[in-house]
């Protein structure tokens, strides 16, 4: 008698669960209370810095929830579908692709709102102790590339790459594949670099999957170390390891001033300034991208975006912490894209 009062207790439950999930949205949403996060490890300490400002701001708010998982892990799980089981806000270092997009609509993610929350920077740095040295994207291209210009490499040191460079092994700690650092790197500084020699830069047009691995493919013999989605590790890692070069956003860099330096990139140092106006080739807009069928679901989405944009205007709490203010007009936008929940098309993306 009790294994049968037991079952039917548990069936009762399980009724009770699925009628609540049904009518809170079920598969737009669900019944979770509490705003869920990931992606970006870049994105992460603003993102967590306006949790805090939006939970703060209405004691009945519940503490978003997020997670560091890199922009492309970040984006695969937002694009599973709708539903409490999935994130509502991915935090990205560069834009959606063309195939995230299409992914997402193809698992029912259909509306998705996208909103540019701030400028970062790419930026390659070195320990304080080390032998201070200035680099081209055609020096970096040629030092880390699997095959440069489409030949075996055959680099050991940076004095190899450029004659002026210090005779200092290539050692370079960066992020994974999944990390939008590193697809801000690939297109930012690799590419930029490859497409320095005329022939390589013409295969684009006839051959673009070979121009993609010549120009994009990192060496993996050791010279380029994946420290996984923790940019602080980087910058601890470059304290003891002063002759190491480490690639990450500038707002670590920032942070830890007293411990590591941007270095110089094509003759550009990244500065706020520099960052700001485009003349450090490692400057790099940042997003968020939040899934407009969960925003009648899960309560203060939309007030935790505006939050967002607002820690992130010149003087906001989020640029003390590094970020650099998106220009007016694109403050604009991206204030009209929230207030009025424009989902985007997706055309333009590449």
């Amino acid at each position: 008698m009790l294994k049968k009062v037991s079952l039917i207790a548990i069936s009762a439950l399980a009724l009770s669960a699925c009628n609540d999930q049904a009518s809170t949205g079920g598969a737009a949403g669900g019944s979770r209370q509490e705003i869920r996060i990931v992606g970006s490890s870049t994105v992460f300490p603003f993102a967590k810095a306006a949790s805090e400002a939006f939970a703060k701001a209405d004691p009945s708010r519940k503490s978003p929830v997020l997670e560091s998982t890199g922009t492309g892990g970040g984006i695969e799980q937002f694009c599973k579908g709708v539903g409490a089981d999935t994130p509502d806000i991915v935090n990205a270092s560069r834009r959606m692709k063309k195939s995230e997009f299409d992914n997402c609509q193809k698992n029912g993610v259909k509306d998705i709102i996208e909103v540019q929350v701030g400028i970062d920077g790419l930026a390659l740095a070195q320990s304080n102790k080390g032998v201070k040295f200035a680099l081209s994207t055609a020096d970096v291209y040629k030092a880390l590339a699997a095959n440069p210009f489409g030949k075996p490499q055959t680099a050991k040191l940076w004095s190899d790459v450029n004659p002026s460079l210090p005779k200092l092994p290539i050692s370079v700690y960066g992020p994974p594949t999944t990390s939008g650092t590193r697809d801000s790197f690939h297109e930012l500084i690799m590419e930029t670099g490859c497409k320095t020699d005329a022939a390589t830069k013409a295969l684009k047009d006839s051959d673009e999957d070979k121009y993609k691995a010549i120009c994009t493919e990192v060496r993996t013999d050791g010279a380029f170390k994946e420290q996984g989605e923790n940019d602080n590790l980087i910058v601890q890692k470059l304290s003891s390891n002063p002759n190491m070069v480490g690639i990450f956003g500038y707002s670590y860099m920032e942070e830890n001033a007293s411990k590591v330096h941007g270095i110089t990139m094509n003759g550009v140092n990244p500065t706020i300034a520099t960052i700001s106006d485009g003349s450090y080739p490692g400057a790099r807009k940042m997003f968020i991208y939040v899934k407009k069928a969960h925003v009648d679901k899960i309560p203060g989405i939309k007030d935790f975006v505006l939050e967002f944009l607002k820690g992130g205007v010149v003087g906001g709490y989020l640029t003390k912490l590094g970020m650099i203010a998106s220009s007016e007009a694109d403050y604009k936008t991206a204030s009209d894209v929230t207030n009025g929940l424009t989902a985007m098309t997706g055309a333009d993306l590449k």
